[in-house]
């Protein structure tokens, strides 16, 4: 099990960067998926990135090629860099975890732990 605590939000500009962290304690070993989500207003909780036991990493068609989910081991802690941000990114985003293999990876509904959230707007 995981507890996990998200921080880095905050407001900017279209076209600027953000980087989130998320900091897990317990056991992250005993994770498959660890990553980002984010849910807007009458929308549904997306999944942003993730990132394996391996190190292989998947991510949303909107976000690919902007973010990057990079872990680091000995810090215990995940990040989520954001690149070229756009209003359309503003959510409330999410770490989360799941020790189910089979499934999607941006299946929301698989996934059994999860941060607080950290809120992310972005203005045009």
């Amino acid at each position: 099990d995981v507890e996990l605590a998200e921080s880095g939000g905050g407001s900017v500009q279209s076209g600027g960067s953000l980087r989130l962290s998320c900091a897990v304690s317990g056991n992250p070993h005993s994770m498959y998926y660890m990553g980002w989500f984010r849910q807007a207003p009458g929308k549904l909780r997306e999944g942003v990135a993730v990132i394996d036991s391996d190190g292989y990493t998947n991510y949303a068609d909107s976000v690919a090629g902007r973010f990057t989910i990079s872990r680091d081991n000995a810090k215990k802690t995940l990040y989520l860099e954001m690149n070229r941000l756009r209003p359309e990114d503003t959510a409330m985003y999410y770490c989360a975890a799941r020790k189910l293999r089979i499934g999607t990876w941006s299946d929301y509904g698989l996934y059994n732990y999860w941060g607080q959230g950290t809120q992310v707007t972005v203005s045009s």
